[in-house]
């Protein structure tokens, strides 16, 4: 019996609950004995003009060994002058957000830090400010005046053609904002760096060890075997630890430049205002269809708030373009798209990265498309999912689908939800005027994962004289629990015992070259290759064992319940894995695969949201989130149950909760833990999670990505549900977050607007 599938407990959770993760700002070794801290002098301001700065105090004060400005960043590449555009390491002589680095101090203590920091006088000269991405657009603000406008990568037609909405019967036409967020990692930012004469090593926290030490490098003005990254345990990466950014990249250049080491770590507030953030799109929508349910016609028409700088900004309106048809068999979609620079912190990937941005929108105008033509949003649905035998199906953005049960994923959901029931006590609460009114929402999905597929990810096995295995991976967990899956593969394909695997990954050293996890790949990329590496040590291995025994090759069997071969029919004739690496010699027992899949991948499902909303507060509470995430076969239940889990919670607390917001000058409202309001599990009920298992044909053993599909599929539906449960009181639409006070005045102004049209 295969291992595949079984809910094996995951093997990195026991030191995780006792002696606890070590983090980079827990590293107490060698290298980084006696290491100073830096702390960054960041702009109060989010547009000046810098024409001033004065460290004489704060090098005088206690404990700091330098104080570093634009000014001494000489011995780095300077911005390309090509690109007028680009961010600085620190900023010399604009600022162009609240949190952007402009001076760091060195100091032997990390409090000695923060008192020197206050000493570091920077004269600004106030610019004005644009925040919101519709002003922006006008580029009456510059943020950079030498480029004439703050519109990056504008894509898409000039005009679009409206023949197709005109012979629509009903045509619905909406603006929706997908909020900006943070990502609030469990452990921020953090870096450590020591340099050695010949090359720098640094220890970050990361998603990719490779990438970042090609950042880092490039930043330095050096080659990539001048660098090396490790990475220790990561606490949470969600996309904005792909690769590092300029602060990680100044504590490397500071070891240098001081020959000595030096940490870094932020605060929770630094997190907040300096971190990049997600999401943050604007669309302008329009969708035409038939009284029958049927849709014809869609046009989403959106800017990406790119930040201050460009950074990812292009590539996430990309992922947004490529997604928007979603699950549906739409004959006409139009889509533009531009990337327009704010004075706020910049925009990255956040968990899903362009794709839930294009699923929320859509998934919110059928539900406005259903109550126009008076038709229950699930049967709208139905009507116009891509049907079973459509696959592999070519969306009108040139994207194949690979295969996909869309239908039966929504009523498995409908179905296990009691759909006829719930809207049953919706109406029996509404009939009697109860305050508390029930809201049933709903989203189906789907996903592109490993989107950049030639990329491909690399492994590495090597068997020892002991029997064990050696894994090395070029793909990097940040909790998703690669030891256990990756051991789990083993073990299926060689019979070797899980905890007889080690798996290594997040050294440049040992694995010089790898792409990293992000973008629900690292299963489908990183562990086929650890799959095609077991696969090639067992021909090896066949080969050697034939030799040993005299045996014809093809008369060789593995036992992977033991973890030996025997002639077959000769179970007495064993050898084992020990003995197979001994038999090697010095060439060892070990393969290499880089392994490129064909094409991406794309994940589905629907999502089934029930809400409470009280009338008289605008409170808002989840009772129940039914879900059904399919990925394909599932390597491991309880780490996919996990993955849904995480993406679920964050999904709701979008769709309820959390908004990074500023004010009209730019200045962050929600820097702190306080006022940004981060979902808990008080505020969640226990998730209802349906399986279903359609596999995929890009790759051997059939699996797709899970790490993003709950932030797709969880937030449209429980802002459905939110509109759905007021909307008898005339609440068409409440834009996310549904706070208590956003649901109230939603509430209000209905109720105000029935009066006026009473009078």
């Amino acid at each position: 019996m295969s291992v595949l599938g079984t809910r094996v407990v995951r093997i990195e959770d026991p030191r995780l609950l006792t002696t606890g993760a070590t983090y980079v700002d827990d590293l107490r070794i060698p290298q980084l004995a006696g290491a100073a801290f830096v702390t960054y002098v960041r702009s109060p301001l989010a547009h000046a003009r810098i024409t001033g700065i004065d460290v004489s105090a704060a090098a005088e004060a206690p404990g700091v060994v330098a104080v570093f400005t634009a000014n001494d960043l000489d011995d780095v590449p300077p911005p390309p002058a090509d690109n007028p555009l680009a961010e600085p390491l620190l900023a010399k002589d604009v600022v162009r957000y609240v949190g952007e680095p402009v001076a760091m101090v060195i100091t032997e203590t990390r409090a000695q830090g923060e008192d020197a920091a206050e000493l570091v006088a920077v004269d600004y000269e106030p610019l004005p400010a644009v925040v919101d991405v519709e002003e922006a657009v006008k580029d009456e603000v510059l943020l950079f005046p030498e480029a004439g406008t703050n519109i990056v990568a504008p894509n898409g037609p000039e005009e679009f053609d409206d023949a197709p909405f005109e012979a629509c019967e009903v045509v619905i036409e909406r603006t929706f904002r997908n909020q900006r967020v943070a990502p609030v990692p469990m452990e921020v930012r953090s870096a450590a760096a020591a340099w050695d004469g010949e090359r720098v090593t640094v220890w970050s926290s990361n998603q990719n060890a490779q990438t970042t030490r090609a950042i880092i490098a490039g930043g330095l003005g050096v080659e990539p075997d001048k660098v090396r990254v490790i990475t220790p345990d990561v606490g949470g990466g969600f996309g904005a630890k792909i690769g590092v950014d300029r602060d990680t990249v100044l504590v490397a250049w500071a070891a240098r430049r001081l020959n000595r080491a030096v940490r870094w770590t932020e605060t929770r507030s630094e997190s907040l205002i300096a971190m990049q953030h997600g999401r943050a799109q604007v669309h302008k929508v329009k969708l035409g269809g038939n009284r029958d349910g049927k849709i014809l016609a869609y046009r989403i028409d959106f800017m990406q708030d790119g930040g201050a700088y460009p950074r990812v900004g292009p590539l996430l309106a990309n992922f947004t373009t490529l997604m928007a048809p979603a699950v549906y068999e739409i004959p006409t979609v139009q889509i533009r798209s531009k990337v327009v620079l704010t004075n706020t912190t910049p925009v990255g990937a956040y968990r899903g990265a362009g794709r839930p941005e294009a699923t929320a929108t859509i998934e919110r105008l059928v539900d406005i498309f259903a109550a126009e033509i008076g038709m229950d949003p699930a049967e709208v649905r139905r009507r116009n999912l891509i049907p079973a035998d459509k696959f592999p199906y070519t969306t009108p953005t040139g994207l194949v689908y690979d295969s996909g049960e869309y239908v039966k994923a929504l009523d498995r959901v409908l179905e296990a939800a009691g759909y006829a029931e719930l809207r049953a006590e919706q109406e029996r609460r509404r009939a009697a005027g109860d305050t508390k009114v029930l809201g049933i929402g709903l989203s189906s999905y789907v996903e592109v994962t490993a989107l950049d597929f030639p990329n491909g990810e690399t492994g590495r096995v090597v068997i020892g004289r002991d029997g064990s295995a050696t894994v090395y991976t070029g793909s990097h967990t940040q909790g998703q629990g690669h030891a256990t899956s990756w051991a789990m593969i083993v073990q299926d394909q060689l019979g070797i015992p899980m905890d007889k695997v080690t798996v290594i990954h997040g050294d440049t050293d040992a694995i010089p070259v790898g792409t990293g996890t992000y973008a629900s790949r690292s299963l489908q990329v990183g562990g086929i290759a650890v799959h095609e590496c077991a696969v090639k040590i067992k021909e090896k291995a066949r080969e050697l064992a034939a030799r040993e025994l005299e045996a014809d090759p093809n008369d060789l069997v593995l036992d992977t319940a033991t973890g030996s071969w025997h002639v077959q029919g000769v179970p007495g004739t064993k050898l084992d894995w020990a003995r197979l690496a001994e038999l090697a010699g010095e060439e060892g027992l070990t393969a290499d695969v880089h392994f490129k899949p064909s094409r991406p991948t794309f994940p589905f499902g629907a999502h089934l949201a029930v809400v409470e909303v009280d009338t008289e507060t605008g409170q808002v509470r989840l009772l129940r989130h039914i879900s059904l995430d399919d990925a394909g076969p599932l390597i491991n239940p309880i780490i996919a149950e996990g993955q849904r889990h995480g993406g679920i919670a964050q999904g709701v607390a979008q769709a309820l909760y959390e908004e990074m917001a500023y004010d009209a000058e730019g200045n962050p409202i929600t820097a702190n833990l306080a006022d940004y309001p981060m979902i808990s599990a008080a505020e969640l009920p226990s998730f209802e999670l349906l399986t279903m298992e359609t596999p995929t044909d890009v790759n051997p053993l059939g699996v797709k990505g899970i790490g993003e599909a709950g932030t797709i599929g969880a937030t449209p539906a429980v802002q459905n549900a939110v509109v759905d449960a007021l909307s008898h009181l005339g609440v068409r639409h409440i834009e996310m977050p549904a706070t208590p006070e956003r649901v109230w005045k939603a509430i209000n102004e209905a109720r105000g607007s029935e009066k006026r049209a009473a009078q």
